[in-house]
């Protein structure tokens, strides 16, 4: 048995690279083209960071300068006690709020038929500040389950 690696079935990309305050403000990850794959997963990560928090949505997109930008559900999971997840939520078009605190991850999951059902093919996580401190961290993406699998997968950033 050979041991498969997750960018031999999907597409990684830096969505927001880490930095000492990643969530200033309004910030967007890099918008991804995703026709040609079934699903995509952010992972947010906070290292550092009291009492700082923002809103997440995600958006689906009609280019990649992020035209006719509208926010779609999607499901998450939360870590903010290392080794482990809360329950899988769905959240609506509205997104959630992050928890104030250090070391936490979220896994955003999108279902990219739900993009292509209103027309988008496009995609990107929006985070709004809600509470202004500064977080050290980031956000990688994962376009998971190719329609057309290939060895190496082709680019989706056009």
């Amino acid at each position: 048995m050979s041991l498969r690696i997750p960018s031999q079935d999907g597409l990684w990309e830096v969505g927001v690279a880490a930095v000492a305050n990643a969530f200033a403000g309004t910030v967007y990850t890099t918008v991804m083209n995703v026709k040609n794959y079934k699903s995509t997963v952010f992972v947010l990560h906070k290292a550092v960071g009291a009492t700082g928090t923002a809103t997440l949505t995600v958006e689906g997109c009609t280019d990649t300068s992020g035209t006719g930008a509208t926010a779609v559900p999607f499901r998450y999971r939360v870590s903010t006690t290392l080794d482990t997840f809360g329950d899988v939520t769905l959240a609506t078009t509205a997104g959630f709020t992050t928890t104030a605190g250090s070391n936490q991850l979220y896994e955003i999951v999108v279902d990219n038929d739900v993009l292509g059902n209103g027309g988008f093919n496009y995609i990107r996580l929006k985070s709004v500040e809600v509470v202004a401190s500064a977080v050290l961290g980031g956000v990688i993406m994962y376009l998971g389950q190719p329609r057309y699998p290939q060895a190496t997968q082709a680019t989706a950033l056009t």
